[in-house]
């Protein structure tokens, strides 16, 4: 078994038998198995003993069946960024890439997160959370004085389970939505702005990316169709704001206690900055921010990949 915290060196790693962790039993199996396959494809090439595991609930056998001493994780949602399969694979001894259990659990719960942010003084829209089976009449004169709002389920990502709403009458239905996913919803103040990401290396931000969905919603479709989203990069942002917006991301990051490669997106009205969320396992698709990010910073996604597996030990 790995020492805690221990990491190891790229020649170490290109001896180690490498698992890139793809697909799995979440919503956003298909993001996460073209995720996969790119990470393959480019530790393939950059000449490492790599192989694609599609994380069923078979995985810990097939870990020790493989003989895996290293684990890539680019699985998206329950099941691989909320922190079961990082302490699946603690208990197997295998070290992994990115947050550990706590940090993995914590962000994936937008509940518990934006506890988290509010803590450290980190700014978040007003919400309210709502359990399934609960009477939301006695909460519903707050969220009147809050609309529009957005629904979301706690435990979901890519914006599965998302609705806007802006009068009362559409509450219910967006309640159920968002039930048909988790048993708990945030139901969180729409901020009108500019919708940006900033991604986190190794506790370091990295450029802005300001998104721009051509339908108005940065929604499942917009995120993962080529062509349904501008990006500008780097952010168009007074730069007291582009200072402020990559402060608050490392903030984020070490107060979720991150690890690895992270996103955590905002929205900017004015000078005004509100943290949404804080992504521990980000999308590496073609269409997926942390690359492009990256590659603004001059990091090519092949080096990107390799920085991410070289991060990769114990946290428990």
């Amino acid at each position: 078994m790995e020492d805690e915290g221990k990491t190891m060196s790229y020649e170490e790693l290109k001896r180690k038998r490498v698992a890139v962790l793809m697909g799995g039993l979440s919503s956003e199996r298909e993001i996460s198995l073209r995720s996969g396959r790119a990470v393959l494809q480019a530790l393939q090439e950059s000449g490492y003993n790599v192989f694609g595991l599609d994380a069923g609930r078979d995985m810990a056998q097939r870990l020790l069946q493989e003989k895996t001493e290293v684990a890539f994780i680019a699985l998206h949602g329950r099941f691989g960024e909320d922190g079961t399969v990082q302490g699946l694979l603690e208990i197997l001894g295998i070290p992994y890439t990115g947050s550990g259990v706590l940090a993995s659990g914590a962000a994936m719960d937008k509940v518990f997160s934006k506890q988290i942010f509010i803590g450290h003084h980190i700014p978040t829209p007003d919400s309210v959370t709502m359990t399934q089976g609960e009477d939301c009449d006695a909460l519903e004169e707050n969220i009147r004085e809050m609309l529009p709002v957005v629904i979301k389920p706690a435990c979901e990502g890519s914006t599965v389970g998302v609705s806007v709403v802006y009068d009362m009458g559409a509450l219910r239905t967006g309640l159920t939505e968002a039930f048909r996913f988790d048993r708990r919803a945030l139901v969180e103040r729409f901020v009108h702005g500019d919708e940006i990401t900033v991604s986190v290396l190794d506790g370091e931000a990295l450029p802005i990316v300001q998104v721009r969905p051509k339908s108005g919603f940065y929604d499942f479709t917009s995120k993962y169709t080529v062509g349904k989203t501008e990006y500008v990069l780097p952010a168009p942002l007074p730069p007291e704001v582009y200072r402020r917006a990559q402060e608050l991301a490392v903030a984020a990051y070490n107060a979720l206690q991150c690890r690895g490669a992270a996103r955590a997106d905002f929205i900017v009205d004015g000078d005004r900055i509100f943290c949404l969320e804080v992504n521990t396992v980000p999308g590496l698709t073609e269409t997926s921010l942390l690359p492009k990010a990256a590659a603004h910073a001059g990091i090519p996604f092949s080096e990107l990949v390799q920085k991410m597996l070289k991060g990769a030990c114990l946290k428990a």
